[in-house]
């Protein structure tokens, strides 16, 4: 039998005994202190030093610790790491050595890496604190540096993506895209034109490259009630290349006028261009909503369009604006419908079901509009 302690009992508060109980039982907590709370519960209830330490896998020494301080100061005190040793003495100059460091590369400093790590820009701060003249950083560890960076706070671990604008006509040029928008919008509410009136057709023209063919390697399972309700399908898949889609979009009337092709260089371009003059009636002038690529404005693509004189107006998107081009939320809605999950045999199908899914959406058009005018055009 145990020998009975000398010390007085623990007492606790309901709140205090209700803290402990949750923080005994806590999976979020960190494991010192939930070790802590079954010590200062299990000392309450009346265990002995040695069955505590036993139970909890520490050694005496710890039980008696808290359970001493405990009863000195206080639950709150014995749940609580207080400092030890002399305090740190990291100057203001010693941390702004290490903010500058971590603002720059270490490729800049010779190493391979791009980006920061915690423990190699500790690690440099080590090496080179005293030849900088902060000797309180030679022996800086990765906890040190991460103190020192989140109370700035920098991350030099992390990247975040931004977008260069560089086009400064940016805004003139996208106000000219949404008042052509807002024109056609108009003009559908408006009454049709007398018969022989001039007509202008607005066209969002854009390619959607790298479709891939992809063809299985097993055949895909149905789905089966009650035992997997999704289709099953292998995960291993052969690929068969590559498809661009060369779409324009009517903006009046919602049909859409497309090409699939291997590449999508000026000639695949040129084709669709040819596709749209014999869509059109010859009196319609085209006028297209394209995107700066290098085809559409080629040799090749300059000489063709040479020889339809009045027939094509170009109005270009911005640069880095392709997201002004209302022929993205048709490639957007092929993306979510008949191009999911699409598994082929051959790239002559993938080119096959592309231009019959186009023709079913030909079949019930869409009419696109753009409508956050006032978001995006200055008020006049």
């Amino acid at each position: 039998m145990s020998k009975a302690s000398a010390r007085p009992s623990l007492v606790l508060s309901p709140a205090e005994k209700q803290q402990l109980q949750s923080l005994a039982a806590s999976r979020t907590a960190s494991l010192r202190k939930v070790q802590r709370a079954k010590i200062l519960l299990g000392y309450h209830s009346g265990q002995g030093f040695s069955q505590l330490s036993r139970a909890i896998g520490v050694s005496r020494r710890i039980v008696y610790k808290h359970v001493d301080r405990a009863l000195a100061a206080g639950v709150s005190i014995a749940l609580t790491d207080h400092p030890h040793g002399s305090e740190p003495r990291l100057t203001p100059e010693a941390k702004t050595w290490v903010l500058a460091l971590a603002c720059t590369k270490p490729k800049d400093h010779g190493y391979a890496a791009e980006l920061w790590t915690r423990a190699a820009l500790a690690r440099h701060v080590r090496q080179e604190a005293t030849r900088a003249g902060h000797p309180c950083l030679a022996r800086a560890a990765k906890s040190t540096i991460h103190r020192i960076l989140t109370q700035a706070p920098v991350r030099p671990h992390k990247v975040r993506y931004y977008l260069e604008r560089r086009d400064p006509e940016f805004d003139r040029k996208m106000q000219e895209v949404l008042i052509i928008y807002r024109e056609v919008a108009e003009l559908a509410a408006a009454p049709p034109p007398p018969p022989g009136t001039p007509r202008i057709v607005t066209v969002s023209v854009d390619e959607k490259p790298g479709v891939q063919a992809l063809a299985t390697t097993s055949p895909d399972l149905p789905p089966v009630p009650g035992t997997h309700p999704e289709v099953g399908r292998d995960y291993e898949y052969k690929r068969l290349g590559t498809a661009s889609i060369l779409a324009g979009l009517d903006l009046h009337d919602g049909q859409v006028i497309a090409r699939v092709e291997r590449r999508h260089r000026s000639a695949e371009f040129v084709g669709l261009l040819k596709d749209l003059d014999a869509h059109y009636p010859a009196e319609v002038t085209l006028r297209l909503i394209l995107d700066n690529h290098s085809a559409h404005i080629s040799r090749e693509t300059m000489a063709y369009l040479a020889t339809r004189p009045n027939r094509f107006l170009y109005l270009h998107t911005p640069k880095h604006g392709s997201w002004l081009n209302l022929v993205e939320t048709l490639f957007g809605k092929m993306a979510r419908t008949f191009l999911r999950g699409m598994r082929v045999n051959s790239w002559n199908e993938l080119k096959a079901r592309i231009l019959q899914g186009i023709a079913e959406i030909n079949q019930a058009p869409v009419v696109h509009r753009w409508r956050k005018f006032e978001a995006l055009t200055p008020a006049v």
